[in-house]
């Protein structure tokens, strides 16, 4: 069970595990000394530097530890070959409808089905590795939800008029937009911070586009 902590200095949200409960170590952060609360279920109170102190009278024992939760090699062996599979049969799709010729609902369905591997996979590349991460059956509920929310914005996106998405240059005023919602979907659902969510978001965007491109269609 992962108890939730609150930085008093930084104000910074991560998650330890419960083994750590009644510890006191410094942020990994701020580097300030915080106390993790012995039971997740009570309300928690943080202790800051000053607090903490003048209680125990002596500075931060030895820093909490996060256990490293290692991708299994099968995992990312499928992965890679899940992501080489998937360009191919973008590739066959542009062989047998001709460039630009597939049909909307695969190109949805593409959308929807590489949607959640890419929100993994793009958390593993772009999380704090100074803060314990999701796993498990938490970190699948966290990114499909992501990943709903992702190719959503692709729906969303085929309901803009042609004539503003056939050239490149309109991307410029309505991009920010799109990467704004695609951040807000990481930060509420991964605990990623506003740069780490638009580089998580923006690795879906780059592999639909070449999906895309492969397909005969414009990238965006």
């Amino acid at each position: 069970m992962a108890i939730q902590v609150i930085c008093p200095g930084c104000r910074s949200t991560f998650t330890v595990s419960d083994k750590f409960a009644g510890q006191t170590g410094p942020c990994p952060k701020c580097k300030k000394p915080i106390t993790i609360p012995t039971d997740a279920a009570k309300e928690v109170k943080i202790h800051g530097p000053e607090e903490e102190a003048a209680r125990s009278g002596r500075g931060p024992v030895a820093p909490i530890v996060f256990v490293e939760h290692r991708v299994p090699k099968v995992v990312s062996v499928a992965l890679v070959a899940g992501a080489v599979m998937t360009m191919l049969l973008a590739f066959a799709a542009r062989m047998v409808w001709g460039p630009g010729g597939a049909p909307t609902w695969l190109l949805a369905a593409t959308a929807c089905i590489v949607a959640m591997p890419c929100a993994w996979a793009g958390y593993q590349v772009v999380r704090d590795r100074d803060l314990e991460p999701y796993f498990g059956r938490s970190l699948l509920l966290r990114t499909a939800i992501c990943g709903a929310v992702y190719a959503g914005l692709w729906f969303v996106k085929g309901f803009l008029p042609p004539d503003l998405t056939n050239d490149m240059w309109p991307w410029v005023y309505i991009a920010p937009p799109f990467l704004v919602a695609g951040a807000l979907a990481a930060l509420a659902t991964l605990d990623l911070d506003w740069g780490t969510g638009v580089a998580h978001f923006s690795l879906y965007v780059m592999f639909t586009a070449l999906l895309r491109w492969l397909a005969g269609f414009m990238p965006v």
